[in-house]
C-alpha cells in the first residue's frame, strides 16, 4: 500500500482525487487529505512536521495561487504559494524520499498567434518557457524550484481545467446560460480543455508505473473559448445566443495567450495512458454534473 498525502484537497483537482481514490479499485492507496485550513502550504515548519510524521510515499500538490488577474497586483502572495512553498516541498521530497506530483499550466508558454501555425500539435514539454503574465511566471519559477531541489518528481501541465467540483468555465457558462439570453465569448484564444477525472486517472497510471519528469496532459482537439461555450450549451440543451468577440473587447489585468495547446505525444507513449477527445470529456462532465444535481 502506498501512503499518499493530498495538498489542496478542497480545490477542483483535490476533490476529484479524493472521490476517485475513495473507490474500491484504488484501495491500495492510503490517503491523507489536507485543505489549506488544515495545512497551510506556506507554513514551512508545520509542513515539515506533518510530512515527517506521515512519512508518505507520494505527495500530490493540488494547492496553488490560481487567480490570474489578481497575481498582477499580488505578486508576492502568488510567489509565496507558487514558488517558495513549492521549493520547500521539493526540498522535503529529497530529504524524506517521497515522490512529489505537482501541477503546472499552459500559461508558462508565450501563446503567440503565430504559434498556432508553427506548432499545430501544441507546445512540447521542452519548448522554452516565456510567460506573458505574473501567474504564468510564478508557475514556471515553481517548476524550476522543483527541478533544482529533487529528481523525484512528476510535473503535470494542464490547460483550461474543468471538473465537477469547484469553479470553472463549464459551470460558469451553464449558470450564465440560465440567467441571460445573450453571451459574448472570446473567439481568438485557442487551446483544449482538460478534465479533472481524466487528469487523476492518468496521474494514477503514471504513479503505478513509477514515471518521473514533466508531462503535458490535456484533451485531443483544438477549439476557442467561443466554440467551447457553443458546445456546452448545445450538449446541455440550453438556449442562449453566443456571440464571438475578440480578446480586445474584454479588458483584463493579465494578458492571456492566444494559443496554448499542449502536445500530449509524450504521455500518450506511456502504457496505460488515456488521452480523450474534448467532446468526450465534456459529455462525461455534463453527465457528472447532471448526476450531482439529482442528489
Amino acid at each position: 500500500m502506498k501512503d499518499l498525502i493530498l495538498l489542496g484537497a478542497s480545490g477542483q483537482l483535490g476533490q476529484e482525487w479524493q472521490q476517485i481514490l475513495d473507490k474500491e479499485d484504488f484501495s491500495q492507496f492510503n490517503i491523507a487529505a489536507y485543505d489549506s485550513d488544515q495545512l497551510d502550504l506556506t507554513d514551512k515548519h508545520k509542513l515539515a512536521e506533518v510530512l515527517q510524521e506521515r512519512n508518505p510515499d507520494v505527495v500530490v500538490n493540488c494547492a496553488a495561487y490560481t487567480k490570474v488577474d489578481e497575481s498582477e497586483k499580488h505578486i508576492k502572495q502568488a510567489e509565496t504559494v507558487n514558488v517558495k512553498a513549492v521549493a520547500e516541498l521539493a526540498r522535503l521530497s529529497e530529504e524524506l524520499n517521497f515522490k512529489l506530483l505537482h501541477y503546472s499550466t499552459d500559461y508558462i508558454f508565450p501563446g503567440g498567434e503565430e504559434d498556432k501555425q508553427r506548432f499545430p500539435k501544441g507546445y512540447t514539454e521542452d519548448h522554452p518557457a516565456d510567460p506573458i503574465n505574473k501567474y504564468g511566471e510564478t508557475k514556471w519559477k515553481g517548476e524550476q524550484a522543483i527541478r533544482d531541489n529533487t529528481d523525484n518528481y512528476l510535473i503535470i501541465r494542464v490547460s483550461w481545467l474543468c471538473g465537477q467540483f469547484g469553479s470553472n468555465f463549464v459551470k460558469t457558462m451553464l449558470k450564465l446560460g440560465k440567467e441571460r439570453s445573450t453571451l459574448q465569448v472570446v473567439d481568438d484564444q485557442w487551446g483544449s480543455p482538460t478534465f479533472t477525472t481524466n487528469v487523476v486517472e492518468n496521474c494514477i497510471n503514471l504513479l503505478y508505473r513509477e514515471v518521473k519528469g514533466t508531462y503535458h496532459l490535456t484533451s485531443e482537439g483544438l477549439i476557442t473559448w467561443y466554440e467551447f461555450a457553443r458546445a456546452i450549451f448545445d450538449k446541455a440543451g440550453v438556449e442562449v445566443k453566443v456571440e464571438p468577440v475578440s480578446s480586445d473587447q474584454f479588458e483584463t489585468m493579465a494578458d492571456r495567450p492566444h494559443y496554448s495547446k499542449l502536445c500530449t505525444d509524450k504521455i500518450e507513449a506511456v502504457p496505460g495512458s488515456n488521452v480523450i477527445n474534448w467532446n468526450q470529456g465534456l459529455d462525461n462532465l455534463l453527465s457528472q454534473l447532471d448526476s450531482l444535481s439529482r442528489l
